[in-house]
């Protein structure tokens, strides 16, 4: 079985639909439907111009032009998500805010509460807010979906998943915030395939529809502020994160699963009509280091059994899974330093379990981008653990110093750099043979770099450059 043509044309064919921000999923979403010829009217908005948008715009515009069935209209610029309510659908790209104002004349038919699946509608409205996403959970031609989301471990987890069905000789595809678009292969996708789903709460706030099989790796507070300028969606409040999160799991029936993690077993979890299965840290043997990663291999290994794979081979994919880049990643040994890049760690959460994963004498790099964290806890950890710390600039800096020198840590300890080349140099200034130099930010990356993997880049390179 493929993609069902009657049931794409049965949700799309004759409507007008606005492409909400054109990211990497509807971009992916827009040249599928080009090329698929459904008969739709698409017009695409975005707050870039065409020039910023560059070879996205050219790309879609030569595709359109050699199909006569669609239609593509652009709204660039200013103004451009505003009288949303004549469409049919409204695409929403997932870094495009819930609560934003242009949305006030067509949510009032959205449903407003998925706990175990009840329909909780306002007045209707004629326009349908979705999303790709939603879409591909529409359209995917295999009921075999996992889907993976937590603060945290979400990537791992969901790669590890998805190498473990490879090592299984197993028809499988890993997608979503892991950086790959639904829509770029699911022409692709198999009746009897294993569809692995990395979900952040941007994707999941919108979904009436949940995985088969859903993955929660953990939780704690994290997109509560607006750190991203391409990406301006956060959260007003932990308990709406909390919400989106818990989404993965609110459109489930009763022949799925939730597999979450234990130390969440006394939060609110009364949502969907799932089994809940609760995940501990695996003691499998593998090179990943820290015990968070025993829960994201105990995650994985939960999910998988659904898969009917044998223990033996599960034991042989995790100790042969490297990890992801940027996740507590080992670089090199330069004159007895060990350097690891652990860019993805944009939460003092996350840094703060890189920290406890290591036990030689830290030099860590901090700081950037704020958003909204408290960095109280992580400033007692460093004050125990860290010997010197070198915070990159960025609005989230002054609040880690501050937070640092309530602590009781030394102000002379504390160096403030405006690049990774002069971090680099700060950190082996003071390093010594058997210490550990550990980019970990708490923060998220944007202002000297242009996300996490620059940042992680970077700090590679300059790695290299040494010795």
């Amino acid at each position: 079985m493929s993609i069902s043509k009657q049931k794409i044309n049965a949700i799309l064919e004759n409507k007008k639909v606005a492409i909400l921000g054109l990211g990497l999923e509807n971009f992916a979403l827009v040249k599928f439907l080009i090329k698929e010829k459904v008969a739709c009217e698409l017009t695409i908005c975005d707050s870039r111009e065409e020039k910023k948008l560059g070879e996205r715009y050219r790309e879609i515009s030569v595709l359109a032009g050699k199909r006569s069935k669609i239609s593509v209209k652009w709204r660039l610029g200013g103004k451009y998500d505003r009288g949303l309510g004549q469409y049919d659908l409204v695409m929403r790209s997932p870094g495009y805010p819930m609560w934003s104002p242009a949305l006030s004349e067509i949510v009032s038919g959205r449903i407003i509460s998925s706990r175990r699946g009840s329909l909780k509608l306002k007045e209707k409205s004629r326009t349908l807010l979705t999303s790709p996403m939603q879409l591909f959970f529409e359209l995917c031609p295999t009921r075999n979906t996992i889907g993976v989301t937590g603060t945290k471990g979400k990537g791992t987890t969901a790669s590890l998943i998805y190498h473990i069905f490879k090592t299984a000789k197993k028809r499988a595809w890993l997608l979503g915030n892991i950086g790959v678009a639904p829509f770029e292969f699911i022409s692709r996708i198999k009746k009897n395939d294993w569809v692995v789903i990395e979900l952040s709460s941007f994707q999941l706030e919108g979904l009436v529809i949940s995985p088969r099989i859903a993955v929660i790796t953990n939780f704690y507070p994290d997109h509560l502020f607006p750190a991203d300028p391409n990406n301006p969606n956060y959260h007003k409040t932990l308990n709406d994160y909390w919400r989106a999160k818990m989404n993965i799991m609110g459109w489930q029936k009763i022949n799925s699963v939730a597999i979450i993690n234990k130390k969440l077993k006394d939060r609110e979890l009364h949502y969907g009509y799932g089994k809940k299965v609760f995940f501990t840290a695996s003691n499998l043997e593998s090179v990943l280091p820290g015990d968070h990663n025993k829960e994201n291999i105990g995650a994985a290994v939960a999910a998988v059994r659904y898969g009917k794979i044998s223990k033996e081979v599960i034991a042989r994919a995790v100790k042969s899974f490297s990890g992801l880049p940027h996740r507590l990643e080992k670089i090199r040994i330069v004159d007895g330093v060990c350097y690891y890049n652990d860019s993805f760690a944009t939460t003092p959460a996350a840094a703060i379990t890189a920290i406890n994963s290591l036990s030689f004498p830290i030099v860590l790099i901090a700081g950037g981008a704020d958003k909204g964290a408290d960095f109280t806890e992580l400033s007692q950890l460093i004050k125990a653990r860290v010997k010197f710390t070198v915070l990159l600039e960025g609005k989230g800096t002054p609040k880690i110093k501050s937070a640092l020198l309530s602590a009781g840590y030394p102000a002379g300890k504390i160096e403030i750099a405006d690049s990774m080349h002069s971090a680099m140099g700060l950190s082996k200034g003071v390093a010594s043979p058997g210490d550990i130099v550990l980019l970990s930010p708490a923060c998220a990356s944007f202002g000297i770099f242009k996300d996490y993997k620059d940042r992680g880049e970077q700090f590679r390179a300059a790695v290299r450059k040494l010795g």
